[in-house]
């Protein structure tokens, strides 16, 4: 009971840090979306050591180990729209494929320069 609660606490850190985001969106009237402003909280708060890693560490493992369930509502949506895709498989499949290999490269090469750094 003690780890659940934990683990709930520790989720309702994050969250409080979303909404934070999002409060700094809405009354600055910003592009950014609120989630982004939130993560950069997040990390601005871990570099600082305001929080520690091991206040959020359950909540934020928790999270990610249940990831695919927090993009259902997201497919569920992309299925009103199905219409729109209808007859575009082969552009979109261009346009996956591509942004994946950008991403892996883009990562890798991110990575091969932190790498060197320690060295």
């Amino acid at each position: 009971m003690a780890k659940f609660l934990k683990t709930v606490f520790q989720i309702g850190i994050l969250y409080l840090l979303y909404k934070a985001g999002e409060w700094i969106t809405g009354t600055f009237d910003l592009m950014i979306p609120g989630s982004v402003i939130g993560m950069i909280l997040l990390i601005i708060l871990l570099f600082t050591k305001l929080l520690k890693v091991e206040w959020i560490e359950e909540g934020a493992g928790f999270m990610v180990r249940h990831l695919p369930f927090f993009f259902i509502p997201a497919f569920i949506g992309l299925m009103v729209y199905y219409k729109i895709f209808l007859g575009k498989g082969f552009i979109l499949l261009i346009i996956v494929l591509f942004s994946t290999v950008l991403v892996m490269v883009t990562s890798g090469m991110i990575g091969e320069s932190f790498k060197r750094r320690e060295e």
